[in-house]
């Protein structure tokens, strides 16, 4: 059996540095004083979590006004989901995501093992919200789960856990589709880390076959923000369709990679400048994480939004960006991330098994020298046909790698014939 190595060269640090509050954003989630060793509920508490009752239709109103998105892929916006699981009869669970399987991203980690009582408080504010018996806070590194255990504990002494409510920690396996929603509600109900057919999707029948809310734990900490501070003011950073701040995480050809609080509709140049990298010397991005595909060096002057990203042929997903310099190859780069998913696959799908394993097989192929002449053309084919296919949404990243090879191929055959 041929092991697939796994790219190391872009992946975010092992060890999180200190995050760091991009220009002049209005720091909402890298504040003051949260890096110093001993903070904690009392810290939270001073700011104003855990302060007075949880009233449903306030807590909507409130997201409805502040227009804030899931931070943790799709950017569905989250009053819509909330309602919808409000509106569902009988019993229903929340669950925070901290699931963090994509390898250019470590915000979700920075916040659970710095601000674990701030997801919690926007956990809570879900349950009473949605009217949720269960609370359930899915991690998959080790260190996150003992913060979380570690303030949930706090939570529990302090008497903050409102009584009938089961608030606990799910620890799951790292692989990428692992952080899926269906595949967490497998997992919990004891299944494997898989995800499912839909319909049903979570918020119709999830965890023990209830209705499930599940949000990810940076959407959630903006949820507790928004309680405090109201959604008109969180609305008042961002853009008309990218409201807030978000957190994001820097890695490649740059001299601080970490994790960045920026306010949305900011350029990328920006973020790459803050994060020491030189804008003039870029020669790719990779968006949203692996899963964004390639984008050409143009895309630095792209504000940090869903719809930019989108129109480019990317996308914001969980807000990773990898910068490529001069001596990374775009093409040797969604080689070495072509076998990554062709390892990560679920394997449930014929679609996503030959599809990834084709389009891996073919870079492969072009980086050796010894693909066929339709090589370009088949992965342009892949990168249009096979997006939306399969149980889960996998298949999309893969395909997204090849329609950004391919161009960059055309690219260079134009490139030659031009110097012809």
């Amino acid at each position: 059996m041929t092991t697939i190595e796994r790219p190391v060269l872009y992946r975010a640090a092992a060890i999180i540095p200190p995050a760091v509050v991009v220009g002049d954003t209005p720091a909402r989630l890298v504040v003051p004083g949260v890096e110093q060793d001993g903070w904690g509920l009392d810290d939270e508490r001073r700011l104003g979590a855990f302060a007075g009752p949880i009233e449903a239709e306030a807590i909507l109103h409130e997201l409805e006004l502040s227009g804030l998105r899931g931070r943790g892929g799709a950017g569905f916006p989250v009053f819509r989901k909330w309602s919808t699981v409000a509106a569902a009869p009988g019993e229903c669970v929340v669950v925070a995501n901290g699931h963090e399987g994509e390898p250019a991203s470590s915000k979700d980690r920075w916040l659970l093992t710095r601000r674990p009582h701030l997801v919690l408080d926007g956990l809570l504010i879900a349950a009473a919200t949605v009217g949720a018996s269960e609370a359930i806070v899915c991690v998959s590194h080790e260190d996150a789960a003992a913060s979380v255990e570690s303030a949930i504990a706090d939570l529990q002494n302090a008497g903050l856990v409102p009584e009938g409510l089961t608030l606990r920690v799910f620890g799951t396996s790292m692989s990428y589709v692992a952080g899926e929603e269906s595949a967490i509600c497998q997992a919990i109900n004891g299944g494997p880390a898989l995800p499912t057919d839909k319909p049903p999707r979570p918020f119709e029948a999830g965890v023990r076959g209830l209705p499930t809310l599940i949000n990810n734990v940076e959407t959630l900490a903006h949820v507790a923000w928004i309680r405090i501070h109201g959604g008109t003011e969180f609305a008042s950073a961002g853009t008309e369709t990218a409201k807030g701040t978000a957190l994001f995480t820097v890695t490649g050809a740059c001299e601080r990679p970490g994790v960045y609080e920026m306010e949305l509709g900011r350029t990328v140049a920006e973020l790459i400048a803050a994060a020491g990298g030189s804008v003039e010397a870029v020669t790719g991005l990779l968006v949203g994480g692996w899963f964004g595909g390639v984008l050409d060096a143009s895309a630095v002057s792209l504000p940090c939004c869903y719809d930019a990203f989108a129109a480019a042929g990317g996308g914001l997903g969980c807000a990773a960006v990898t910068v490529l310099g001069p001596d990374d190859d775009i093409v040797e780069t969604a080689t070495e991330l072509a076998a990554w998913y062709q390892m990560e696959s679920a394997k449930q799908c014929g679609v996503c098994v030959s599809g990834t394993g084709a389009i891996a097989r073919t870079l492969r192929q072009i980086s050796r020298g010894v693909a066929g002449a339709d090589a370009t053309e088949k992965l342009a084919r892949w990168g249009s046909t096979l997006s939306g296919r399969g149980a889960c949404s996998f298949i999309d990243g893969a395909s997204a790698l090849a329609r950004s090879a391919a161009l960059e191929l055309t690219r260079r055959e134009s490139a030659e014939k031009g110097v012809r």
